[in-house]
């Protein structure tokens, strides 16, 4: 049986080149990079270019990069972080007591993975004000309810790059413009609005983070560009190892640690410095930036032809996601009639792997949160299945899909009841 693996927004498999790259950091050079004996030194060297590496590819300064364990380490440090550190500068300034009407605001959306979504739920019941941007139905953000949303409270909004769902590429760059408009405009009203004299700093930043980990490989990832103050990745999402991620933070932003222990980091993510994982991650960057043009060419064609031969060969089929601001590596479609669990496990039995929904999210049987507010229905989202593609992807995996998959479905549906 050949094999076809069509999940790689829920990994990828480590570079031969990245592999050769760590492979003296196991025990050749294995020193503590914070030692200062040769062997701490030579570490620290390929931790310290390594970080250079990383900000060739953000375009940014080497001491904006922090190394952390993973994207979603990144995307709690950047949220917990920036909110500790508005809230100590905010009260090291106060006299009076916060009264309820001026609570730190922020604001994420509906869609966003879980390791930002259930932060800010968390940060909801700690008595935090927050509000969840809607989607239209493709899955893109809707800019004008942003604009209603924003108030003198708000201290941070957290938008992903691309839904690792969908597929849909959010507007970074439009929302990153509406913030800087918003605080043009509104900073000398609130200079002087008494009310919010307690803000005054905060306000001055409206801190902008963006999960870039479903992006990264594929679209361009120049932080100045894009407009953002934070961004988080993750390595194992583009070549490289599990388990170490990056936190970009646009100097000038005020973070705190959330975690302690060590100076490691800037004193932001405590802890020995994984050195091989780093110099890989460095070194999968690298390589994704080198091939990006080439590789999003070939999988958009690749994926076209996927949805193309999907919608034709298979009845009672939607495509979910926008039709053309899209990752160039997935497809989502939901199956009337069936359900997702399913169809994977079918697939998975013809040798060919794919998705029900977020890897982080496959043991729940509920359906997924950015299907349902696309407006999706509950019955329809339960059959819904993500082909993600990657570099490594051919056509023949894509023929061999094509050819299976309307047999799955048709047998799956013999044996439920007739879609209506």
């Amino acid at each position: 049986m050949n094999k076809v693996y069509l999940d790689y927004a829920a990994t990828t498999p480590v570079l031969p080149e990245v592999v050769e790259a760590m492979k003296p950091y196991w025990n050749e050079k294995f020193g503590n990079a914070s030692s200062l004996h040769s062997w701490g030194r030579e570490a620290r060297v390929a931790v310290e270019e390594s970080r250079e590496k990383v900000a060739k590819v953000l375009n940014c300064d080497s001491e904006e990069i922090i190394f952390t364990g993973t994207t979603t380490v990144s995307d709690n440090l950047a949220i917990l972080g920036v909110l500790k550190g508005v809230i100590e500068k905010w009260e090291a300034g106060r006299e009076v007591r916060v009264r309820s009407e001026e609570k730190l605001h922020l604001i994420t959306t509906q869609i966003e993975h879980h390791a930002v979504l259930d932060t800010f739920k968390y940060l909801e019941k700690q008595g935090f004000g927050v509000d969840y941007l809607s989607v239209d139905k493709d899955g893109l953000v809707k800019l004008d309810e942003l604009e209603k949303l924003v108030r003198p409270e708000t201290v941070l909004v957290s938008v992903m790059y691309a839904n690792n769902e969908v597929g849909t590429i959010e507007p970074i760059t439009e929302i990153a413009a509406k913030l800087q408009s918003y605080k043009a405009l509104h900073q000398t009203v609130q200079d002087k609005v008494s009310k919010f004299q307690s803000f005054k700093d905060s306000k001055k930043n409206i801190y902008f983070h963006t999960d870039a980990a479903a992006a990264a490989g594929f679209l361009d990832l120049d932080v100045k560009k894009l407009g953002v103050d934070l961004m988080s990745l993750g390595s194992h999402k583009f070549g490289g190892p599990k388990g170490v991620g990056v936190l970009y933070i646009k100097k000038g932003t005020k973070i705190n640690p959330i975690t302690f222990g060590g100076h490691h980091e800037g004193g932001l993510w405590p802890g020995t410095e994984p050195t091989p994982l780093i110099v890989g991650m460095a070194k999968a960057l690298e390589i994704a930036s080198s091939v990006q043009r080439l590789a999003f060419s070939k999988t958009t064609v690749l994926r076209d032809k996927l949805i193309k031969g999907v919608l034709e060969k298979v009845p009672e089929v939607i495509l979910t996601g926008h039709p053309e601001k899209r990752l160039p590596e997935i497809a989502s479609f939901i199956f009337k009639g069936v359900e997702g669990e399913a169809v994977l496990l079918r697939l998975d039995a013809e040798g060919i792997a794919v998705s029900s929904g977020s890897a982080c999210t496959s043991g729940d049987l509920r359906p997924s949160h950015v299907l349902l507010a696309m407006g999706i229905p509950q019955e329809e989202a339960h059959g819904s299945i993500r082909f993600s593609l990657g570099r490594e992807t051919t056509e023949d995996e894509i023929n061999s899909v094509l050819e299976v998959l309307p047999r799955v479905i048709s047998d799956l549906r013999k044996m439920t009841p007739k879609i209506s």
